[in-house]
């Protein structure tokens, strides 16, 4: 079988799948506990500052019958004593040696302050530090979380203060309420990381009650912005933690990423380590699930590894990268039109109503005599028009009863780069582009 073992900037892990800093990891015992059912490392919940956390702590976004698919929370950083938990971070270590635990760091902007609790860490044997830049909620308000990874510049100054009292390696928890996250991995990069790790929770404020008209959550019928959270983020961690992965300065400096971000199996897993990312953190799946979600992610992702012929997941890291690029690369020429099952149609006609709504109207509803005795309205693509935009396949209930196929049409393999570069007087001219597009049979909206 597929070894799953991973070495994150020197730390050595049974396995890829960790814990968030976050309610999961917020004791020994349930870091224990996660160890003994599989999972290969944990990032303890933020210690630092103190706390008062308030109650109700979350509000949710729930789909068609899927409850928590967005996760909201204004729960704070650990309320336990700091000597509480180095006490368990200490002993967690001693019965699971070969476990990675990780500790989450956030405490005022002050240097001695930084630099004292790291001293206190380091005595417990933990395997390395996460410094929390990225909470948007509670500690932002008193110049801590996001407050300081919106600043390249207070994230350099921060990660050198650490590193220079850090024996052991340095993780730098990334904000996405930013621009653009290369902006801050870069200001990581500068004050001498070990790695990175992305996302942190995203600001949001998730509903309001329309019989109350207070907010969710409900805090003593007040309410605020928190952190978004669960699977409903996933696109937007992929591609941060993408970006960030196919940065050049990231590459050259040889950050390795941890990942989350939604992840609720393997194969979330799988698509956050093929854009980069060498292990990956989960907090919303687990306190939906509990512990036993990893079970199902070790089976899979070995069973995964071993059809696709990979041996560890070094194998598989960033292997969808080089597949990245720009609008202005993508090949012009290439096309696809819709396809319709007709065995497999079942009438609802949303494909229809998508097209001819909201897409490029190539869709028509036509009589079709199935048998002697029946008749039926059955919606044809009119392939010529069919623009390939791909919404139809994407609304139809039924599974491959809409199909994207590939079809020649004898115009160019171009990109749009290529064409500015060879036409660049079709560039603000629309005259000129209609000529070339209905010449070069490219559709252009």
């Amino acid at each position: 079988m597929a070894n799953l073992e991973i070495d994150f900037c020197g730390i050595k892990s049974p396995n890829p799948f960790w814990l968030a800093s976050a309610p999961p990891t917020n004791s020994g015992y349930q870091v224990q506990k996660a160890f003994s059912e599989g999972w290969g490392g944990a990032v303890w919940k933020t210690i630092g500052a103190p706390v008062l956390n308030v109650c109700n702590r979350y509000g949710t976004i729930d789909y068609k019958g899927t409850k928590i698919m967005g996760l909201n929370n204004v729960e704070l950083i650990s309320d336990r004593p700091i000597e509480v938990n180095l006490k368990e971070i200490r002993e967690t270590k001693r019965l699971f040696p070969k476990h990675t635990v990780i500790v989450s760091v956030m405490v005022e902007s002050k240097k001695e302050s930084w630099q004292e609790i790291i001293k206190r860490i380091e005595d417990t044997g933990a395997d390395g530090f996460e410094l929390n830049f990225g909470c948007p909620h509670g500690m932002s308000e008193r110049g801590m979380g996001s407050a300081m990874g919106q600043v390249p510049e207070y994230t350099q100054m921060v990660t050198e203060w650490v590193m220079e009292v850090a024996k052991t390696p340095v993780i730098v928890k990334l904000t996405p309420n930013i621009t653009d996250i290369v902006v801050p991995a870069r200001a990581a990069v500068k004050g001498g990381a070990s790695a990175l790790s992305m996302i942190n929770t995203i600001n949001s404020i998730m509903g309001v009650d329309l019989d109350t008209f207070t907010l969710r959550p409900d805090v003593g019928g007040k309410g605020g912005h928190g952190g978004y959270a669960g699977k409903a983020v996933k696109p937007i961690a992929l591609n941060m933690v993408s970006a960030a992965a196919s940065d050049e300065v990231v590459q050259k400096a040889g950050l390795a990423i941890s990942g989350m971000g939604g992840i609720e199996d393997w194969r979330d897993a799988a698509e956050f380590m093929l854009l980069g990312a060498t292990s990956v953190q989960v907090c919303t799946a687990v306190m939906h699930y509990g512990f036993r979600v990893v079970e199902d992610m070790i089976d899979g992702m070995s069973n995964w590894m071993d059809e696709k012929g990979f041996k560890t997941p070094a194998d598989f890291i960033g292997k969808s990268l080089p597949r990245i690029s720009s609008f202005g690369d993508f090949d012009l020429g290439f096309q696809t039109v819709a396809r319709i099952n007709q065995d497999k149609c079942i009438n609802c006609n949303l494909c229809y109503i998508a097209c001819n709504d909201a897409a490029h109207q190539c869709i028509d509803m036509k009589t079709m005599q199935l048998d002697p005795d029946q008749i039926k309205m059955q919606p044809v693509v009119r392939e010529e028009d069919c623009v390939g935009c791909d919404l139809c396949s994407k609304v139809c209930p039924v599974d491959d009863c809409i199909s994207m196929v590939q079809i020649e049409t004898g115009r160019p393999h171009i990109t749009w780069n290529e064409l500015i570069k060879a036409r660049p007087e079709i560039l603000n001219d629309w005259d000129k582009m209609e000529e070339y597009r209905k010449t070069a049979n490219i559709h252009i909206h």
